[in-house]
């Protein structure tokens, strides 16, 4: 049986509604004659008049005043459909977001995010899921709503946003002798170093600088996250290069750290969030990004300029 056609819902109900065909034809902007032909349309379907004259107008047949009703609630749930991808009551949803990147980025930004929720979405959770090796399709297969990370290298299907760009410095204990004179790329090498890496690797930007002008440093730790490598180095001379993000969190703990300028041409790290287009338009997981987004300007615009005075060059 073929299905109806839902244009004749709605010219149903603009005739009811209109109890004329010239009104009905204005309303849905058609042609009188068109809207008479699609009358007679509407009365083949139904096997009945429908409307029908009564002096100089026309009046609904019983048949069709029992289905006016039914017409309205078709059109307002057909109106739903479409509409319902546009709205969503954030204090009522109850959902799981999970979002994936490195511990800089939830040191740093992960208690304002579930602040966020907690003021704006009350009933969803927040699950933050570690980076790792193999496990490129997890933004494919839906395992994972957003992807924060600084690499670009997705499938060209997958959406991408800039939230921020940062820079890299070091962190060393606050007595570290290395501020005891001016920080060049040799004082700097001079001393051993903890490579921060979650696939275990000792080399990277700051060695190829480091080669450029004929130094090397010494790796004694590496580690896969950077937590790790900041209480590592507390009680030692071991020095620790970082995203300057990392120093946003760091800095009312209070601990007995020191930054410093790397005395190097360092590229700067460009961060990003990755979704995929399954949730292009999906009215939660739009606020979720433009949370992200806008936790991390506001941080952006808030942390500039605190740090460069106590930063040691």
């Amino acid at each position: 049986m073929p299905l109806p056609d839902m244009n004749l819902l709605i010219a149903l109900d603009a005739l009811l509604e209109e109890g004329s065909v010239v009104a009905a034809a204005r309303r849905m902007h058609l042609s009188p004659a068109a809207m008479s032909r699609t009358l007679t349309r509407i009365r083949e379907a139904l096997g009945d008049p429908v409307l029908v004259r009564a002096g100089r107008g026309l009046v609904p047949t019983p048949r069709a005043l029992a289905l006016q009703g039914q017409v309205r609630t078709l059109l307002e749930q057909a109106t739903h459909v479409f509409q319902a991808r546009d709205e969503v009551d954030m204090n009522t949803l109850e959902r799981r977001f999970n979002v994936r990147s490195n511990d800089v980025f939830f040191g740093t930004f992960g208690g304002h995010l579930v602040e966020g929720l907690r003021t704006q979405a009350p009933r969803s959770t927040l699950r933050f899921a570690p980076e790792g090796e193999g496990d490129d399709d997890a933004l494919r297969e839906g395992r994972i709503d957003l992807h924060i990370i600084s690499r670009r290298n997705f499938g060209p299907e997958i959406k991408v946003q800039q939230l921020f760009t940062t820079m890299f410095v070091a962190l060393a204990r606050e007595e570290h002798p290395i501020f005891n004179e001016p920080i060049t790329p040799e004082r700097f090498a001079r001393y051993e170093h903890v490579s921060v890496s979650r696939r275990g690797l000792a080399l990277g930007p700051i060695d190829a600088a480091l080669e450029s002008q004929g130094l090397s440093r010494r790796i004694t730790l590496t580690t896969p996250n950077f937590h790790s490598a900041i209480f590592a180095i507390a009680g030692s001379d071991l020095i620790v290069p970082l995203p300057e993000t990392v120093l946003w969190g760091l800095r009312d703990l209070g601990l007995r750290m020191r930054p410093l300028v790397i005395p190097l041409e360092l590229e700067p790290v460009n961060v990003v969030q990755a979704w995929h287009p399954r949730f292009d338009k999906d009215p939660a997981h739009r606020w979720l990004r433009q949370t992200v987004k806008h936790i991390c300007t506001t941080a952006d615009e808030r942390n500039a300029g605190v740090w460069p005075e106590k930063l040691t060059s």
